[in-house]
Formats: C-alpha cells, structure tokens, sequence
C-alpha cells in the first residue's frame, strides 16, 4: 500500500517494449499466443515499503511518507542527469482518465516526426492499447503497466529508459497514469510536468486538484471544439489555474480541427536541448 496514495502493491509491474517485443525481467516470464513474452516483477521499492506502514503506529506515517518520496526523489535527479547528460528534453504529460492525452501526443508526434525525435514511455495500469497507438504512428515506444498502481515513478522510468534507448538530442515524452493527484507528487526526472484538462471536465479542476496545477509548467485544454456543446466556462478555468499557479502557461487546442496546436508546438519546439 502506497503511504501517499493508498495504491497497492498486490498487482506487478511490467514493462514492454514495443518495438523489439521484448522486456526486461526481473522473475518470471509469460509468452503470450502471438510470441511477444512478458515478464512480471514486483517493485519492492517505494510501494513496499510503504506497505509495512500500517502495520506501524500512525505517527510515523508521516516520515516514512518524506522517506519514500525522499528515495524517489533520488532516483529522479539521477534521471534528470541522464536526460542533460545525453541532451533529451524529458516532460511527463498528466491528466484525468479521458482528458485526450494520448490522441495528442499521437497528433503531435504525428506533426512533428520530421522535425523532433520523439520517443514515448507510456503509463497505464493495464493493455497496451495507448502504446500501440503511439507505435502506429513510427515512434519508438516503451509500454508501463503499474498493475494496482496509480502513478509511475522515478524507478520505473530509470528500467524504461533501459529498453527505450532514446537517441541523443531528442525528446522523451513520459504519459503517466490517467489520475490529477499521486502523479503530481512523484519527480520522474523530467523537465517540465504538462497536465492536460478537457472542457468535458469541470472547470473547477485546477482548484480542486491545486497540487497538480501548481506543480505543472503548462496546461493544455483540450476538446475546445466542443464548446458549444458542453457547459464550461473557459475563462473562469483559467482564471483558477492561474490563481494557484500563476505563472503556468495555457494552450487551447483541439486535436480534430488543429486549432491552437501551433503555440503548444511552438512551446515545444523552444524547450528542446540546442
């Protein structure tokens, strides 16, 4: 059980690579009907340390809580140095489950191919289904399913970056866990954290999940194409991004009519190594 978010650790974490078909392994393997083998191994690192928590008195929670994300922490800036080593721009993209992360970072990697060197490590508790998405569209991609959990962490990104290999001066797009809470308290190593919010939502979202707007670079508001049909009030959901986090910066975009997707390139484009 995981002490700041209460995710469990009963599930296993796996790792594949969709490009060679491989994964690391760390206990045991399956070969699924169509050849590709996967192998499953616990993280004994964060959640099951957390796990022995409640079986403690509740006032140490607290400091086995800065002890864990201490630890990742550690881990994270060791990834940092390995992304400015080797000059990879690395942004964890973060949203609620349908907020239209991942036909974006189709669209982008799709508008960008001939421009940027994209390859993505793709969160998700279980399937494939996003990663092989993203394969489609000629990226090099790494899939991530945390099992229980509800959050990637440093230590995960450290094993993907293994199999993922991304080349030098390029860009690591990192899609956590569709969840606007635990991922926002773990430091992956990366540069910037984007949270992507659709106007399907309520535009109340940054005020309710301060933490993860505070703690992002950038918001993204999706869908804009459907405005005239929903009931959300752009101005005032900018208004409370901007009231804890005021120096976020905001794109409004819609993926199906291209609106607004030049500035989030543009963005992107600056932030990449020279």
């Amino acid at each position: 059980m995981c002490v700041t978010c209460g995710c469990s650790d009963d599930g296993e974490t796996k790792i594949t690579n969709l490009e060679a078909n491989d994964v690391e392994h760390h206990h045991h393997t399956h070969t699924l009907s169509d050849g590709t083998v996967i192998t499953h191994f616990h993280t004994h690192d964060t959640h099951t340390e957390a796990s022995q928590i409640h079986a403690k008195v509740h006032g140490t929670t607290i400091s086995l809580e800065q002890d864990i994300l201490a630890k990742n922490n550690l881990l994270a800036a060791q990834n940092r140095g390995w992304f400015k080593g080797r000059n990879i721009l690395a942004l964890n993209l973060m949203s609620s489950p349908g907020a239209g992360k991942t036909t974006l970072l189709t669209k982008t990697i799709n508008d960008l191919k001939h421009q940027l060197s994209i390859s993505v490590i793709e969160g998700d508790q279980e399937t494939t289904n996003d990663a092989q998405k993203i394969k489609e569209t000629g990226c090099k991609v790494i899939q991530i399913n945390t099992g229980t959990g509800c959050h990637l962490d440093a230590s995960m990104i450290d094993r993907g970056l293994q199999k993922l290999n991304p080349a030098l001066n390029s860009v690591v797009m990192i899609e956590n866990v569709g969840n606007l809470v635990c991922p926002a308290l773990f430091d992956l190593g990366e540069q910037a954290k984007v949270v992507i919010l659709s106007v399907t939502e309520g535009e109340d979202k940054p005020i309710k999940y301060p933490h993860m707007f505070r703690a992002s670079e950038v918001m993204i508001l999706t869908k804009i194409d459907l405005l005239p049909y929903v009931q959300f009030d752009v101005k005032k959901c900018i208004e409370y991004a901007q009231q804890v986090n005021p120096q976020i910066q905001i794109f409004q975009v819609s993926v199906t009519t291209g609106i607004g997707l030049d500035s989030w390139y543009k963005w992107l484009s600056q932030k990449v190594p020279n």
